[in-house]
């Protein structure tokens, strides 16, 4: 039975009452090479000719996350080309990045585009133009009206690593009629754990086809050029006592800083890796230590980090993992104001322990094993961080110990990315 049609018109209305808000906000999101008129699904260029699968990600977090099953789809359907699109133009650059880094075979199936704002015209243009034989969408990017679009187009749509947090679960059921007309439009939902898989089915998501698959974030890859120049780093700057305090938000900086001059007090050679989550807020971190007379050195001006140097500014796109694995200890951002966490697993799968503010909902699911294996500790305070960077500094071993307990859980967390490839094939074979 077909879903109503009330709630998505509703829903259209408002974004066309929205829509200079919208414009004004997207518009700033921009990639020299790209178009802007990509976002009303025009000027959309020429498309590999091989028959066609679309990955729809958020940003940067959801591109790292999906790389492997990126490079799983495209070493299983030799045969067709594959799409990635995002929202973000952060999200763009790291497409690109993970694009340049495939075979010559692969880059030339793999094509990344913006993707369109949800109006209904822009979505029906965008499906017609690409024309996927199958939809995949990462996480929570459940946009109404292209859902709808690909339905009228007889898209089959997948929602892959499906998560929902419990914030994210509140703000929706206000929403219920619109989610439960979009959910009816999806074919398949790989939810990340039971309680995910409970959240979208009370939103109307059919439990026929629902399945819990795990996590594709525990599906981390090793990569030989994070190894190389992580190492290149760590000669460079002489075993000094390293930190990484990583995608870090709007209100963290200060606090990291503090935990720092606080560190340095016992371990006066210590250095502190830091990178803003956004490059946006590159320029202002930088002012932030110049104005906190900090002796600072930046990655983006090839800036070497002297014994001097107290800040090194991780001021590049690409490079998280690289600068993680050339520090000791990593903090992982987003986490000590009220945003929900980033990725905790890219410093564990490196080896290294792991600190964490405690508002990481958002990551509940890989946090929770991680804690229980000591390989993730939360702080609440620079006081906390501090505390916790100088006990494993003055413990190596026990720092070891926790690096190898984080590679165990995502060895043992691993089997995702089958799973949900198996489930991808049941709807591309129809």
């Amino acid at each position: 039975m077909s879903s109503p049609a009330w709630p998505r018109l509703a829903y259209s209305a408002a974004l066309y009452a929205l829509s200079p808000l919208i414009g004004w906000r997207i518009w700033r999101e921009q990639v020299p090479t790209y178009s802007r008129l990509q976002r009303l699904g025009l000027r959309l260029e020429p498309l590999p000719s091989a028959p066609r699968i679309w990955l729809h990600c958020a940003s940067v977090g959801e591109v790292r996350a999906a790389r492997p099953l990126i490079e799983g789809l495209l070493a299983r359907y030799s045969t067709h080309s594959l799409l990635l699109t995002t929202m973000t133009a952060t999200g763009a650059q790291q497409s690109q990045a993970l694009i340049s880094e495939q075979t010559p075979s692969d880059q030339a199936r793999l094509t990344h585009r913006f993707l369109p704002l949800d109006f209904p015209g822009a979505a029906r243009r965008f499906v017609r133009s690409v024309q996927p034989e199958l939809a995949i969408l990462f996480e929570t990017e459940l946009w109404p009206n292209l859902i709808h679009a690909c339905r009228q187009q007889g898209v089959p749509v997948a929602v892959v690593n499906g998560r929902l947090s419990p914030r994210a679960f509140k703000r929706y059921q206000r929403l219920r009629p619109l989610m439960a007309s979009t959910l009816a439009n999806i074919s398949w939902l790989a939810a990340k754990s039971p309680a995910d898989a409970e959240r979208f089915n009370a939103l109307g998501c059919g439990t026929d086809i629902t399945r819990i698959v795990g996590s594709l974030k525990f599906e981390i890859a090793c990569q030989d050029k994070v190894s190389e120049e992580s190492e290149r780093l760590l000669q460079e700057w002489g075993g000094r006592p390293i930190w990484v305090a990583g995608s870090t938000r709007d209100g963290e900086e200060a606090v990291v800083l503090q935990a720092h001059r606080q560190l340095l007090k016992r371990y006066p050679s210590a250095l502190l890796v830091l990178v803003p989550r956004h490059p946006q807020r590159f320029e202002e971190v930088a002012k932030l230590c110049q104005t906190e007379s900090w002796t600072l050195s930046r990655r983006s001006l090839q800036q070497p980090a002297t014994k001097q140097t107290q800040v090194y500014l991780g001021d590049t796109l690409g490079e998280l993992a690289v600068l993680y694995a050339a520090g000791r200890v990593a903090f992982v951002g987003g986490s000590l104001v009220p945003l929900g966490g980033h990725n905790v697993l890219e410093p564990a799968a490196l080896g290294r322990p792991v600190l964490s503010g405690s508002s990481i909902e958002n990551f509940a699911d890989v946090a929770e094993p991680l804690q229980a294996a000591g390989a993730l500790t939360l702080v609440d305070s620079s006081d906390a961080l501090a505390d916790a960077l100088a006990d494993y500094f003055a413990n190596p071993e026990r720092a070891q110990q926790a690096g190898r307990a984080g590679r165990a859980v995502i060895e043992t967390q691993k089997g995702a990315l089958d799973r949900t490839l198996t489930g991808l094939a049941s709807l591309l074979s129809r």
